[in-house]
């Protein structure tokens, strides 16, 4: 099992570690409603350095990630990121992404912990274009510092105007005394707030200050628990839950960073499959009653078939009901339907909702 360089300051803390991706993560501290309910209304700060960065440089750096990614990283200017994915030759995905343009021809990728080592050899298995492809997850760390306070909290701890950047920009500056570290406004908690990338070696000092700084705030640690009810409450997919190398993307919604403007990989199927009209459909519901959805629970109709599974539930700490994403038949996906989640011998009736679930 891998460590971050915080592990050892997240068992003093008396965080509750299990293992994740490979590496020794914290799931909670003093719970996961508390440290949702932080981040919501105040600010938080999850270490989430299991994650992957892979650096693509070169003359032909773009020619490359044109190829390989879904959205077209050629609208992207210095100073911002974009969303896109990794398509496989099979109707599904690899992993899902962030792009950086870092400089003329050089962008950084950060993928998902659990897909390191298969997206670095899916890229450079189609690197015939002679970019340079640099994996620097071993060396560098990445704090979340997320909610509504996180501006107003961080703000002494740079030269930057941190309200200026805005959702999906970044800078490269100096953050809690310490240079060339990316500040980007790239969350997953819905709640604003910025991504800390930095060296292993930086990362101490960094968290350190952070919540020196924070004090006045309530600034508290967050679990990966907590993230995750957070990030459903948005109603964004999680790989490995919601999307993976069965799912197709175009099913999972993220027809809006496909774009069939160039040629990627699978580009042709993917591109019949969204005129045709996707079979299944990717939709958010709220529980009618009381329960809790759960990953790999049955979605059946009035009659007690089974149309879809749930990939993902929770109970929302914020809108104090059972939520979840799951794939039904699109002829079935309308919001405002009905249909029932099987918890145990009860089929519990649900509404289909617009996401995400949680309006700021």
């Amino acid at each position: 099992m891998k460590n971050t360089a915080l592990t050892a300051t997240h068992e003093a803390l008396g965080a509750k570690l299990v293992p994740y991706a490979g590496f020794n993560m914290p799931v909670q501290y003093e719970g996961v409603s508390a440290e949702h309910e932080t981040v919501r209304n105040g600010v938080g700060v999850f270490d989430v350095s299991h994650m992957g960065e892979f650096l693509i440089e070169g003359p032909h750096a773009l020619e490359l990630i044109q190829k390989v990614c879904s959205n077209d990283a050629s609208k992207l200017a210095i100073g911002k990121a974009q969303y896109s994915y990794l398509p496989n030759e099979d109707g599904g995905i690899v992993d899902d992404l962030i792009i950086y343009k870092m400089e003329e021809d050089s962008y950084l990728l950060v993928v998902n912990a659990s897909n390191i080592e298969k997206d670095w050899n899916w890229i450079n298995s189609k690197n015939d274009v002679g970019a340079t492809v640099r994996d620097l997850s071993p060396e560098y760390s990445l704090l979340a510092i997320q909610g509504p306070k996180a501006v107003e909290a961080m703000q002494s701890l740079t030269s930057h105007d941190l309200s200026e950047i805005k959702f999906y920009n970044f800078v490269v500056g100096d953050f809690a005394g310490v240079e060339h570290v990316i500040i980007s406004a790239t969350g997953y908690t819905g709640s604003g707030g910025f991504e800390i990338y930095c060296k292993n070696s930086e990362v101490k000092q960094i968290w350190d200050k952070v919540f020196e700084t924070g004090a006045p705030y309530g600034i508290k640690p967050i679990g990966l628990a907590a993230r995750d009810t957070l990030r459903l409450e948005m109603g964004y997919c999680l790989y490995g839950n919601d999307i993976d190398e069965t799912t197709s993307p175009i099913e999972a919604g993220l027809g809006w960073v496909t774009k069939f403007t160039k040629d990627f990989t699978n580009s042709e199927a993917l591109k019949a499959e969204k005129e045709q009209g996707p079979k299944n459909k990717l939709v958010g519901f709220e529980l009618d009653e009381k329960g809790i959805p759960r990953h790999g629970y049955d979605i059946v109709d009035d009659q007690g078939k089974i149309i879809g599974k749930v990939t993902s539930g929770t109970m929302s700490p914020s809108l104090h009901k059972g939520i979840g994403l799951g794939y039904v038949p699109t002829n079935l996906s309308e919001v405002g339907s009905k249909i029932y989640i099987q918890i145990r011998k009860n089929a519990v009736p649900a509404t289909i909702v617009k996401t995400p679930f949680y309006k700021v």
